[in-house]
């Protein structure tokens, strides 16, 4: 029976992939982690994440986790999701460029620009001046091109929506690792994988069914 180990470090919403996981396999082992030992022992790895990435990066650290989740890397499949995804990354303009795990080449950028609604106009979106700005953070569905074939999309089709929620984007130095890409007043790339490592902005939990497929065939998934 396949263990799969979702990581704990206290920021994320862990029981929401958790169920969804289970429904999505229900012949595996899912198990909510804050043990190294728990996650060395498992199958496979889900790194989830939300929030600021200086808060995410401090609690890894704290939780004593991160040798286990460096090992893990080099050695199984590995799932990021969210900021999951761009904590695998080398740093993140949040917070005067935080340094990431640095599994990945590339870095993390925010979404701005003159297409952008800054944050201090958010609430006057409305107005003539501002009401055709994209607005920070992208929250909701959007399209995920598919750029190369691969059985972790079996069975979703291309361009199928998912749900996302975030201020940030990566920008990976190796283009040939980018696996989905997503429009959002720019194209930025929704998902990646390298090796035993994948990775996606977007919450399968969220995406109803294709999620959940997207789940299933991480499952099954042998890198």
């Amino acid at each position: 029976m396949t263990k799969i180990a979702i990581v704990d470090y206290g920021m994320s919403n862990l029981h929401s992939v958790a169920r969804a996981l289970q429904y999505a396999s229900p012949e595996a082992t899912i198990r909510i982690c804050n043990n190294p030992k728990d996650i060395l022992e498992s199958d496979r790895v889900i790194l989830p994440g939300q929030g600021a990435m200086s808060d995410t990066m401090i609690n890894l650290q704290k939780s004593g986790l991160i040798e286990a989740v460096k090992q893990s890397a080099n050695s199984k499949p590995m799932m990021g999701i969210c900021v999951g995804l761009q904590m695998l990354f080398e740093s993140s303009e949040e917070a005067s460029n935080t340094k990431c795990l640095n599994f990945l080449k590339g870095k993390v950028y925010l979404f701005k620009g003159p297409l952008f609604a800054k944050k201090e106009i958010k609430s006057n979106i409305e107005n003539d001046t501002n009401k055709n700005l994209l607005k920070v953070p992208h929250i909701g569905w959007n399209t995920v091109k598919q750029c190369k074939n691969h059985i972790l999309w079996k069975d979703i089709p291309d361009k199928t929506h998912f749900y996302f929620v975030h201020s940030y984007y990566i920008k990976p130095s190796d283009s040939s690792i980018i696996m989905g890409e997503t429009n959002y007043g720019l194209s930025f790339p929704s998902a990646v994988i390298s090796n035993n490592i994948f990775a996606v902005q977007f919450h399968p939990e969220k995406s109803s069914q294709y999620g959940l497929i997207l789940y299933r065939n991480f499952v099954n998934w042998k890198p």
